[in-house]
């Protein structure tokens, strides 16, 4: 991830978390932003495919 730029907000992410009496490690919000790219860039795709520039909610 060191190359990538992080697409979630961390202390939201750790609030949510911790209101289900829970804790975040250090290394989720990473992995957590890398399984966000992956979402988009499927629907990118998906949405291309379809010949169309606009991700749809479909898409995701």
């Amino acid at each position: 991830m060191a190359d990538k730029e992080v697409l979630v907000v961390a202390s939201k992410v750790k609030a949510y978390i911790k209101s289900k009496q829970m804790h975040t490690s250090s290394d989720a919000i990473a992995v957590l932003s890398d399984k966000v790219c992956e979402i988009l860039d499927n629907a990118a795709a998906r949405a291309k495919a379809n010949r169309r520039s606009t991700v749809k909610p479909q898409d995701l």
